[in-house]
């Protein structure tokens, strides 16, 4: 079974089945070791470097990304 397959599979699940197997996901993250975690976090930089580079109007000055943080945790 790929990813869509899957992922359209845990989507018919009740909700409270859906949120235990998202806790589950999401504490299994806790269990990487820091090389994969390292691994992983090198991957989505690049991905997101190469979408910046690829188009160059999706990027925001980071005045503007911290002003907005600052306001969101007021």
């Amino acid at each position: 079974m790929n990813l869509p397959e899957l992922e359209a599979e845990a989507l018919k699940l009740p909700v409270s089945e859906r949120a235990l197997l998202a806790e589950t996901l999401l504490a299994s993250l806790d269990e990487l070791s820091e090389e994969e975690h390292r691994r992983l976090w090198t991957e989505e930089t690049t991905r997101r470097d190469a979408a910046l580079d690829a188009d160059p109007s999706r990027g925001r000055p980071a005045e503007d990304v911290f002003r907005d943080a600052r306001a969101r945790l007021r």
